[in-house]
């Protein structure tokens, strides 16, 4: 009788502790995503080992409308999650990430799933082993992947982990939704989810990298904290007037060109860092600025092109791109095809006028410590 009764204790420890995978064997395999997004609203897809807690950490975003979990990547049609979990449909543990593009950005999501995985690990995430549960951006567009390069391509100059990032960047093929028990899996069960989260090792090794904290640890919101741009309330006509020289005025304001050769920087060969005269958000560096012969600082791309923003003008009939800073919406120059041929004939055409230079040995006192990875390159 005590042997029974001995036995049915341990099942039920079992069904309390691990009973989800008992579940997950009889439920409907997985269905093609046909859902529609809102206008307005944009897509994108990550994989970051266990999406209970890719889904979990996407939401907390504000400006994520939605995340859904399922599967991404392999050849199995309706794939079910034991099917994925063995690892033998080739498909990884994926979300479908809903957003508001113009509270976001896509390069905030590559770098907020780079920040809540570990990156380096080419063989799974944390608990979980195996191809389908390493970490993965599927692009839509080639927008999109080079956006995902560009800031894998960051972090590793930064040299935030000590193993490179083994995070792939593939294309997006059909999204899987993943059972329906798995969709807010950690608001549903949120016992069995933080005990499995917390057991993973995802959140200590994720505050072994940035430090504690959810706002004042990641490295965009180092930035937050030391400057100003980043929640900017651009000053009034008004108030730019008594701020700006005419000249500074002219150019940001009323789209002016100064007189080539008879500006601050076109002939400036000091090493650091080049910002909106307005906000001091970064825009330039000295390491990618080069002599045009032109009379203006001339560079071969922005430090980040999630910093400015781009738009046509037709001033001159013969259409051109416009540069602007992203938060203080200054104007800045233009785009001009006829810089470097090893660089696409582009040339970031700037004004001086619009631009602060920050001189390398002030950087870190100015709130630019975050980037003086462009001097180690």
């Amino acid at each position: 009788m005590y042997k029974i009764i001995l036995i049915i204790a341990i099942i039920a420890i079992f069904v309390t502790m691990f009973g989800f995978n008992w579940y997950k064997g009889k439920t409907a395999p997985s269905i093609s995503d046909t859902s529609e997004v809102e206008s307005g609203e944009a897509v994108a897809y990550f994989a970051g080992g266990c999406f209970w807690c890719v889904e979990s950490d996407y939401e907390k975003l504000p400006e994520v409308k939605d995340v859904i979990s399922g599967y991404m990547g392999g050849e199995t049609e309706s794939p079910s999650y034991n099917q994925v979990s063995s690892g033998t449909t080739g498909h990884r543990e994926a979300v479908k990430v809903i957003y508001d593009p113009t509270k976001t950005s896509y390069r905030d999501l590559v770098l907020h799933l780079l920040k809540h995985t570990d990156p380096t690990d080419a063989g799974g995430s944390f608990f979980d082993r195996g191809h389908q549960y390493t970490s993965a951006v599927y692009y839509q567009t080639e927008e999109e992947k080079s956006i995902a390069e560009g800031v894998v391509s960051e972090i590793e100059g930064r040299k935030v982990f000590d193993k490179p990032i083994t995070t792939s960047v593939e294309p997006a093929e059909t999204f899987w939704v993943a059972e329906n028990y798995h969709q807010d899996y950690y608001k549903k069960s949120a016992a069995r989810y933080k005990y499995y989260r917390k057991g993973s090792g995802r959140d200590d090794f994720i505050v072994s990298v940035w430090g504690s904290g959810e706002h004042d640890v990641l490295f965009e919101n180092k930035i937050e904290a030391a400057s100003s741009w980043y929640n900017l309330k651009k000053p009034t006509d008004e108030e730019l007037k008594k701020i700006l020289t005419p000249i500074q005025y002219k150019v940001t304001q009323k789209e002016g060109t100064e007189t080539p050769f008879q500006n601050e920087y076109w002939d400036n060969h000091d090493k650091g860092i080049y910002v909106d005269i307005v906000s001091g958000e970064p825009l330039f560096s000295s390491t990618d600025k080069f002599d045009s012969g032109t009379g203006w600082p001339s560079f071969l791309k922005p430090i980040d092109k999630d910093f400015i923003t781009e738009k046509q003008d037709y001033k001159l009939i013969i259409p051109r791109t416009e540069i602007r800073s992203k938060y203080a919406d200054s104007h800045l120059g233009h785009i001009i095809l006829d810089g470097p041929i090893e660089n696409d004939k582009i040339r970031y055409c700037m004004n001086s006028a619009a631009l602060r230079f920050v001189p390398k040995e002030e950087m870190i006192d100015s709130g630019y410590s975050d980037f003086m990875y462009l001097f180690n390159q």
